[in-house]
Parts: C-alpha cells; structure tokens; sequence
C-alpha cells in the first residue's frame, strides 16, 4: 500500500506521519499542498499541525489548498483518506465528515496524554484493536471539541461511524474522562461509506519504544494489516 501525506504551510507531523508509515513497512510519499497529483497513492493522510497558522478556522483555508480538489475526488470515489488532528478540522471543513470541531469548553490549547476505546471494530482503522482495551494516546489541540447536531449524533450512532471515545485509563466513558468537551466523549468519526477517518488524537505521537508508549502504532497497523 502507498501512503500520501499532505502538507501544508504550518503542518508539523508529517514527518512523524511518513516515519511511522515506513516502519510498518510501507511507502509513504509527501504531497506539497500545491501539487494536484496524488501520486498514484491509495490512502491519504492529512496530517497535524496548524495549516495555515490556523487563521480564520482551523482547516478552513486549507481546504482550499489545489490538492485538496483531488484529495476530494479520491475520497468520494472510494479511497482512504484520514485526518489526524488538524486534518481532522481540514476534513469536516471539506465536508467529507460530518459536524464541527469547536475550541476547547476551557478555551485553552490542551497537549498531554488521553485515553481513548474503540467504538466500532467494523473500519478499516479499527478492525484489529482490542474493543476493552483503553489506548493512551496524545492530544495537542485548541479546537477539538466535536459538535454536532442532535440528528447528525444519532446517526453516527445509527450506522457505527463513531470510532473513538475518550474514556479514563480503565476504558470507563464518562464527563471526568473528556478533555475537551466533545460530545458523547467523541474522539474519532467516519463517513458512511467507512472510507475516510477523522480523529482528533495523534497515533503516530505514541508509535515508537523510545517515547514508552507504542498504542498508537496499534491503530495505524490496523490500517495496513488488512
């Protein structure tokens, strides 16, 4: 599988992206912002960071980046697409994911470790995980607080397209366990058709023996052990 990691102007895990990527064994590509080219990737990633000094809104001026255009295409033709962090905002901003990512209920930037459980096994990024298992994973965002609203909500609910909730270290779902005051605890989404991925936390942050903690690594091997 080829990887296509797109950057942006302030994007700043792309390399922790592509890194993580080729440690599983699989190429993985940078795409300038401004190329239209996909490179004959198969799945795309809109990585963290501040696109664009996350003037105006968060994702909002990068999503009319030229590559977006074909980034657009491959997602409503089929192919994987997902957006880590920032690329989340890019990808609800592009309307390829449901609901808004709203600035923290503290009003303050937020970076420290969470935990996160799976709300779904049927997704390409969660087929693999342990569904009792609460994954440590680090956030480092302003504006992550999933909104939606209450009709959107229950459809996510409907059709299984809520992937990841905030829990607390023993995998219980509760206000004291949610960073950011996302709804429902809402830390990860997809689309209906389960080709494209958005999740607020970054797995390729914890994905190395080095940092001591390797569950996000989990989840993207997900993503390449099907």
């Amino acid at each position: 599988m080829k990887f296509g990691v797109v950057v942006f102007p302030g994007s700043n895990c792309d390399d922790d992206t592509v890194g993580v990527i080729e440690s599983l064994g699989h190429q993985a590509v940078k795409l300038w912002h401004k190329q239209t080219s996909l490179e004959n990737c198969d799945f795309i990633i809109v990585p963290g960071g501040f696109s664009y000094g996350d003037y105006l809104r968060s994702g909002a001026i990068a999503r009319f980046s030229p590559i977006m255009e074909n980034v657009i295409k491959h997602a409503n033709e089929g192919g994987y697409l997902m957006g880590i962090c920032n690329g989340f905002q890019v990808l609800v901003e592009a309307h390829l994911l449901p609901g808004v990512l709203l600035r923290n209920n503290s009003q303050k930037f937020i970076s420290k470790n969470i935990y996160l459980k799976t709300g779904t096994q049927n997704s390409l990024l969660t087929q693999a995980l342990d569904a009792n298992k609460a994954y440590k994973v680090p956030i480092a965002h302003a504006e992550g607080r999933y909104f939606a609203d209450e009709k959107t909500i229950q459809t996510l609910k409907d059709n299984d397209q809520i992937l990841f909730y905030y829990c607390d270290e023993n995998g219980n779902i509760n206000e004291n366990s949610n960073p950011n005051g996302s709804l429902e605890n809402i830390a990860g989404i997809c689309n209906a058709q389960r080709n494209v991925f958005g999740m607020m936390p970054h797995p390729e942050r914890a994905a190395d023996i080095a940092l001591n903690n390797v569950d996000g690594l989990e989840i993207l091997k997900s993503i390449v052990n099907c």
